[in-house]
């Protein structure tokens, strides 16, 4: 049974990832819901896009633009490519023919698939260099 305490730290992690490395729902607060609090895949992904749409949408880009880290075009460009790959994304996730089960694999694979190419990019990147 999740606690407001357990909410409130898994949101706390999330937003120190957000901050600092432009991630947090997908990264931190769904598997810590599902993981810790025992939420379902989907319910865990639906309850951090509800969390994510002020404070990391708005108040971390201040910050990041008010220290001149922020290119406004190559953003609002980002953001289209949001507006519609969330919708076609949240239309396939809630699909009855996708399970929780399947939703996870999907996840894990994604989750799996962006850590090997930050691990080994740069081993990669150094290698064709050197040729």
């Amino acid at each position: 049974m999740e606690t407001a305490w357990q909410i409130l730290l898994i949101g706390l992690a999330a937003g120190v990832a957000g901050g600092m490395f432009g991630i947090g729902g997908g990264a931190i607060m769904v598997p810590a819901m599902v993981l810790l609090l025992g939420m379902g895949q989907k319910l865990s992904t639906g309850t951090s896009l509800v969390a994510q749409i002020f404070p990391i949408g708005i108040l971390a880009a201040v910050v990041y633009y008010r220290a001149g880290n922020v290119n406004i075009r190559q953003g609002m460009l980002l953001a289209v490519g949001l507006i519609v790959g969330n919708l076609l994304g949240a239309l396939f996730a809630n699909q009855p023919f996708i399970s929780d089960d399947l939703m996870k694999k999907l996840y894990g694979v994604f989750l799996l698939a962006v850590g090997a190419r930050y691990l080994f990019w740069d081993a990669a990147a150094r290698l064709v260099q050197r040729q």
